[in-house]
């Protein structure tokens, strides 16, 4: 099992750690950074990491059309506070400073009072962070900024998202595997700002949700039922119970017919109350047909 690690326009991602930035350089997405020094440098940085959100530490407001012009500290402050639509991020045009509470055009430095509204920004989808920490990027794939460091990730054009490096060539591609809903919660993956599992099937799930479903005693995929975890010592262990308990004289020589989980192939197995074994794979993560 790997985790990806993602943002969407931003999202805690307190957990994700990536190459961290300085906090006096400019970070615009698709522009080389500059060195602001002295006295420039400190009107940039004026309030930073002061401002915000639960959800993020920043110096200006969003305007949010949609809502006749309201402003939000952000687009999951925004969703919270209403039920009948969510914030399409690249809708918002203008913004509002934190400090001077200009209003105006969405754009990293306040034309008013010339301080930096966030030390990340990201033009395409309108969003500002002074957490630098987190690594954020903007995949032009997936048409985010997402967390974890660029040079972290790469984006599987198959799965249609950014999956950590170090699934690249050993990973299950399901074409369109993160344009699902999480299986346990129902959130929509693509665009949560929790921590992702790609499991060893290529489905994905919340890391939080796998972790509760492991913790009672759940073992297999919930959309494919393929083991998602390391089976082989409870394999051997039903090994060692079905040899401990022998079947009655009736049923000792029965075969039934079964379909393998893990292999996906159909086989006939020995009946027995403990499991049915494929005889493929040697799982006991079967049905009977």
């Amino acid at each position: 099992m790997a985790c990806q690690r993602q943002e969407n326009d931003g999202g805690s991602g307190d957990d994700c750690i990536g190459k961290v930035e300085p906090p006096n350089v400019k970070v615009v997405g698709g522009h080389e950074p500059t060195h602001p020094v002295g006295p420039e440098l400190r009107r940039l940085q004026k309030g930073m990491g002061q401002y915000g959100c639960e959800h993020y530490r920043r110096r200006c407001r969003l305007v949010v059309p949609c809502c006749n012009d309201k402003v939000y500290w952000c687009r999951h402050c925004h969703n919270s506070d209403t039920e009948q639509h969510k914030l399409v991020r690249n809708t918002v045009q203008r913004v509002v400073c934190a400090l001077c509470d200009l209003e105006q055009p969405v754009q990293q430095v306040c034309e008013g009072c010339g301080v930096r509204m966030g030390e990340y920004f990201c033009s395409t989808c309108k969003f500002f962070d002074d957490d630098l920490s987190k690594g954020i990027f903007h995949c032009d794939d997936c048409g985010i900024c997402r967390v974890g460091g660029r040079e972290n990730f790469f984006h599987c054009k198959q799965c249609g998202c950014c999956v950590s490096i170090s699934m690249r060539g050993n990973h299950a591609c399901v074409e369109g595997s993160m344009m699902s809903n999480c299986p346990i919660c129902f959130e929509y993956l693509f665009d949560s700002v929790r921590p992702i599992a790609v499991l060893r099937c290529g489905h994905t799930i919340h890391e939080e949700c796998f972790k509760d479903m492991t913790r009672h005693a759940g073992f297999k995929c919930p959309i494919c039922n393929q083991a998602a975890v390391d089976m082989e010592h409870t394999w051997q262990y039903l090994d060692e119970e079905v040899i401990a308990t022998p079947m009655p004289d009736e049923y000792k020589d029965m075969k039934v017919d079964i379909l393998c989980n893990d292999c996906q192939q159909q086989s006939q197995a020995s009946f027995h109350v403990v499991g049915l074994k494929c005889v493929e794979c040697g799982s006991y993560n079967t049905r009977r047909l």
